[in-house]
């Protein structure tokens, strides 16, 4: 399919700006791993921007290709993704909170803790 030029251009563009969008979220998102102290915090900053980025990541795919084969040959990485990374997420804190590397003075409500006392007395 041929496109007029200012579309072809305009794609280039906007494929660039979502790969710049998407480098930006990265170094966010290690700027955080660095930065936060604790585990938890640690996750949202390494979990929030990489579902984002996967997701300008695939959009800027989909329009340097200009193909819908494509989009939809990415679109099933894109669910994996969403579908895991809170998952690992959920599980990496939990075996932190179990570990006892949560600052648990900066809770404001800790919801995990009657849980964890009632599996250990069973």
């Amino acid at each position: 399919m041929n496109l007029p030029e200012w579309v072809e251009t305009a794609c280039d563009i906007a494929a660039a700006v979502c790969v710049l969008g998407a480098a930006v979220l990265a170094v966010a998102a290690g700027v955080g791993l660095l930065r936060f102290s604790d585990p938890l915090s640690r996750l949202h900053a390494a979990t929030k921007p990489q579902i984002l980025g996967l997701l300008l990541i695939i959009a800027a795919v989909a329009l340097s290709d200009r193909s819908l084969l494509t989009l939809f040959a990415l679109v099933p990485t894109f669910i994996m993704q969403t579908l895991t990374a809170p998952v690992a997420a959920h599980m990496i804190g939990r075996a932190a909170y179990r570990a006892g590397h949560i600052d648990t003075e900066h809770l404001s409500v800790d919801e995990l803790a009657p849980a964890v006392e009632q599996s250990d007395h069973s």
